[in-house]
């Protein structure tokens, strides 16, 4: 058996362009991994080995390898920085025990690292910080590790400090000993030497220290209380494990700080991993649910003796078969296992698995708790599902993923590549739980829905180079809902007599807003008999099947109550038919008269741009009928956050790279769904009657 304290399951996460994947590649280099490290910008990283992200030089996949450091086994998942990629790292993050936080030097705290960091707390991930690129223009670690306390509300534990700054930056010092590690201009890892710290940063370091001492010592009481009498500071050793115990538990996050391109400072964030973060058995078990989803009350342990619970939290398709991405909780799986998908009541076969070094791969025989594998060829498992063992089954908490927001139409050129779009599309979906495929009844349209304009471009190039698909594609359409603003009480009663038995129904309801999120609810208050018991739930069926076609312009309806009240029914005539058509009829009768309104997808978009282009931007985004939420001074630039519709941010790239020639970045997510103004609607109105017309 493998032991597993010696096993690091961790995820490297950050904002776009912070250099996770160059980190990623220097650690691989340094754990002799890999012979010759290639550089992003080149397209030649190990971990961005799909087509798309070597031309954009960003990673779509969250890629997997195994590499060894001090005798230790690092599963290490380097995840994709992009917002229309976040559900890359929830789901990461979702398996893995531990992560490090990648932040650009002088770029500080940005948006998307905000969502990782907030993903990560959700997941209870205990991480280590390391700041990057400190050797570029702007770049101030003390500054990140200001925002890093303000913005993100966490408690950064600073461990080493920087060595010059910018163009000056040649190393850091170690707080815990006292020593300055100084590298050499050859850019090799290896080239360094060890020396005293330098005089001029003695006072800075003895500052720095006494709160790293205090801060870590705070985990222990008997060390505090001897600390405190005596007023001498624990051995290294002891205070290794004051850090290693406020890491595990979140207290604080150990800081780092170093330049991944020129190779200073990764070897500390290495030692850093095996040192403070958990090991498998150390983190908290995953909850188990049952079939229905209640908890039970019991947990995976991470056990190899225990039995068999695995989460499967990516699918990926490559040359070999469809490759499974599971991470084994508790239990061994050997070859040849037969285990129980829990989510599908259907049990699967174990064929070949093996270990990833991003896509080239190794075999194996056999795994255990801790493990994170890819098993080959599994036909029905999908992100999110457990396998377990079949004699003592049970659920691992599932992933929960946020609808798409925006959708395009797809049309296959011909009859061969239509059927080439559905297997392609069948088998993306599977990969990517935040991608969806719906066809049209009426027009027979492909729809693909998605994140964001990326998301869904990253998609379409997919089809066409992956899977050779031909399309038209569509211009990319808002997903727009709508609810009701007022209540209403009313009654509705289905007669129709023909030869033989009748049909009969009489419903008396309110109809009512909710409350926003909560969905379609439905509340029986008859009394008496006077709508038999066999008969609500098809009056319940017949609201929520029509729920999808809103009484406004047809968009889903959101957030809205029905309760029955009382009705009548014929002892021959009334059938489960009958209360089905007559709550369908009702839908249509009444909905209109709730004071319908139309909602869009409001997004949270995060611009930076140059102050001299600040009244340009905010001008635009006022006219985008944006409304300007903040705006921060940044090292170089200004940091506006907004709320804008997302009907409004179509192409908004172009117009902000043309207002700040080049220099203007942004990103965005969604955040809610707001009313549409009333001339809005009207345009919205024609969109629809025009689209309706093409179609016909």
């Amino acid at each position: 058996m493998a032991d597993l304290t010696k096993y690091r399951n961790i995820g490297i996460f950050a904002h776009v362009d912070a250099g996770k994947t160059t980190t990623t590649e220097r650690i691989l280099k340094l754990t002799g991994k890999i012979h010759k490290i290639g550089e992003v910008h080149d397209g030649a990283a190990t971990t961005d080995f799909m087509e798309q992200e070597q031309e954009r030089g960003i990673t779509i996949q969250s890629a997997a390898t195994t590499c060894f450091w001090k005798d230790h086994r690092l599963n290490i998942i380097d995840t994709p920085g992009h917002v229309d990629f976040t559900i890359e790292v929830y789901r990461s993050l979702k398996v893995l025990d531990g992560g490090v936080g990648v932040f650009c030097g002088s770029g500080g705290v940005e948006p998307q690292s905000e969502t990782n960091w907030r993903y990560a707390n959700e997941s209870k991930v205990a991480r280590i910080i390391y700041v990057n690129k400190l050797d570029r223009l702007g770049a101030d670690f003390y500054r990140v590790v200001e925002q890093i306390k303000n913005i993100l509300a966490a408690k950064p534990l600073v461990m080493v400090l920087p060595i010059g700054t910018e163009a000056d930056f040649v190393g850091v010092v170690d707080l815990l000993t006292r020593k300055a590690y100084i590298w050499d201009d050859t850019g090799l890892p290896e080239n360094f030497v060890v020396e005293d710290v330098p005089e001029d940063m003695k006072e800075q370091v003895e500052k720095y220290r006494s709160e790293l001492v205090e801060t870590a010592i705070e985990q222990d009481d008997d060390v505090l209380e001897q600390y405190l009498e005596t007023g001498e500071e624990p051995d290294l050793e002891t205070l290794k494990k004051c850090i290693r115990k406020g890491t595990i538990d979140l207290a604080f996050f150990p800081t780092y700080c170093g330049s991944s391109f020129k190779n200073k400072g990764v070897q500390q964030v290495l030692d850093a991993v095996v040192d403070y973060l958990p090991n498998p058995t150390e983190v908290r078990p995953q909850p188990e649910i049952d079939l229905e989803g209640n908890p039970t009350g019991g947990h995976a342990v991470v056990d190899p003796e225990g039995p068999v619970r695995a989460l499967a939290f990516k699918i990926m398709d490559d040359r070999f078969g469809t490759l499974t991405f599971i991470r084994v909780y508790s239990g061994t799986i050997n070859k040849g296992d037969t285990l129980l998908n829990t989510y599908t009541g259907k049990t699967e076969r174990i064929g070949r698995m093996v270990e990833m070094h991003a896509n080239d791969r190794s075999m194996v025989d056999t795994c255990q708790a801790g493990d994170i594998i890819a098993v080959v060829g599994m036909k029905n498992v999908g992100t999110g599902h457990t396998l377990a063992d079949q004699k003592n089954p049970a659920t691992l908490e599932p992933m929960v993923f946020p609808d798409p927001v925006i959708s395009v139409a797809v049309v296959p050129r011909d009859k061969a590549n239509s059927e080439k779009l559905s297997n392609a599309l069948g088998k993306m979906m599977a990969e990517d739980p935040s991608f969806h495929v719906e066809v049209d009844d009426e027009s027979g349209e492909t729809i693909i829905k998605g994140m964001g304009e990326l998301h869904l471009d990253i998609k379409v190039d997919i089809l066409r180079r992956t899977y050779g698909v031909e399309a038209e594609v569509g211009a990319p359409q808002v997903a727009y809902r709508e609810t009701i603003t007022k209540p209403v009480s009313d009654s509705y009663t289905h007669k129709k007599q023909t030869g033989g038995s009748g049909q009969f129904a009489k419903i008396d309801y309110d109809v009512e807003p909710g409350e926003p999120g909560e969905g379609f609810t439905f509340e029986s208050k008859v009394v008496g008999g006077r709508v038999p018991k066999e008969y609500i739930p098809s009056v319940e069926k017949g609201f929520r099947v029509m729920k999808d076609k809103g009484p406004l312009l047809g968009f889903p309806l959101l957030d809205f109550k029905v309760t029955l009240k009382d009705g009548g029914f014929h002892a021959v005539d009334s059938s489960q038919m009958a209360f089905e058509i007559a709550a369908k009829a009702a839908y249509r009768q009444t909905l209109p008269k709730c004071g319908p309104q139309l909602l869009e997808p409001v997004m949270k978009v995060d611009v930076f741009v140059p102050e001299e282009n600040v009244g340009d931007v905010i001008g635009d985004l006022n006219r985008r009928r944006g409304m300007i939420k903040s705006q921060e001074q940044g090292a170089t630039n200004i940091h506006i956050k907004a709320d804008v519709p997302l009907s409004e941010m179509f192409g908004y790239i172009g117009d902000l790279r043309s207002t700040t020639s080049g220099r203007g970045q942004f990103s965005m997510e969604f955040s809610h769904y707001a009313p549409v103004p009333n001339n809005i609607v009207e345009k919205v109105r024609e969109e629809v009657k025009a689209r309706e017309e093409a179609k016909n």
